[in-house]
């Protein structure tokens, strides 16, 4: 069964969709199937399983990159299954979640806060999580270009594995996990100018909102923040002076070192976010039990693999695959509620 791939006309619709549905249910519409005999799954009756499956990502690099890296993914994936993968690279995690909304995706690789979206939003089912430095989650680094500021006890300068030299205070540089230096993120002002990431983004733009809300009694609505429209932006956006304050994930410094050498002195991480879930995999709602886990046996086994290994990392940095951690997404689900309908 063939199906048209519809991303960009979606795109126009996924943001009404999301804000008409956050927190609520859906997917109960099983799109993507043909007529004829349905596959019982658990909470109702499924279509019947395509005979191809869509992968749908979204950017975190070249698009031109990612597009060769994820097909070179789906091929693997496909393979391993015994059912043909095609890949598509979506606008963003919005139009993604809509796709998987109107079946035009069957696999989507989400961020945690998208993750949940899938799941309230689509009916989607989450079945993996990304491990990366032998861990599941991760936490928002808060940066700086005015440590005077921002850090309340001395600069530190760490090199890194690759002998650049970095700086950190409050704390940040020996902590692995976080929340940490949150005292300095009291002295973040309503007029604070702070350069975050993306409105879909968890580390940022979500959990760091929240924190401010938590620890400075901000409004995470109404914050003067712009979005860079990316994590290394967030950090070139910092080291240039056109905010003072800035976020990403940890540590997207080393992202930019290559264009700019001097990046890890020229801003300081002073703090860290709590923990927030990896991204994930997640599954259209109405495919059958039978093939939501194969397909998250399939992946699995593919990363376990020299080639897939390889494919994962170009593709997002991905080291392993855990199966999705409920708990996790539910505290994920609670720091999405503040950014729900006023």
């Amino acid at each position: 069964m063939k199906r048209s791939i519809l991303f960009p006309a979606i795109a126009a619709v996924a943001a009404l969709s999301l804000a008409a549905c956050a927190g609520g249910e859906g997917g109960d519409d099983p799109t993507g199937g043909s007529d004829g005999e349905s596959n019982a799954s658990e909470g109702g009756g499924a279509a019947e399983d395509p005979e191809e499956l869509i992968l749908g990502l979204v950017p975190s690099q070249d698009q031109d990159q990612l597009v060769e890296d994820a097909e070179a993914l789906g091929t693997l994936i496909g393979d391993e299954l015994g059912i043909p993968v095609t890949t598509f690279v979506s606008t963003d995690y919005s139009a993604l979640v809509a796709g998987m909304q109107t079946g035009q995706a069957d696999i989507g690789m989400f961020g945690p806060i998208a993750l949940v979206q899938a799941a309230d939003v689509a009916g989607a089912t989450p079945i993996l999580q990304s491990v990366r430095y032998g861990t599941s989650t991760y936490h928002t680094q808060w940066f700086t270009n005015d440590p005077d500021t921002y850090c309340l006890d001395e600069v530190v300068t760490v090199a890194d594995d690759d002998g650049v030299d970095m700086t950190y205070c409050n704390g940040t540089d020996t902590a692995e996990t976080g929340p940490v230096g949150e005292d300095a993120l009291a002295l973040i002002t309503a007029d604070t100018a702070i350069s975050m990431v993306d409105a879909a983004s968890a580390s940022g733009y979500y959990y760091p909102a929240t924190q401010l809300q938590e620890v400075a009694g901000l409004d995470p609505l109404s914050l003067n923040a712009q979005f860079a429209g990316g994590h290394p932006n967030s950090v070139l956006n910092v080291a240039r002076g056109d905010f003072p304050v800035g976020v990403s994930f940890d540590d997207a410094r080393t992202e930019v070192v290559e264009e700019n050498p001097e990046i890890g002195t020229q801003v300081t991480v002073f703090a860290f976010s709590e923990e927030i879930p990896n991204d994930g995999v997640a599954v259209r709602g109405d495919l059958s039990d039978d093939l939501k886990q194969r397909i998250s046996d399939a992946m699995m086994a593919v990363i376990e693999t020299e080639e897939g290994a390889a494919q994962f990392d170009a593709v997002y940095n991905i080291e392993g695959l855990v199966p999705a951690d409920l708990d996790a997404l539910e505290a994920a689900r609670q720091v999405e509620a503040n950014f729900g309908e006023e």
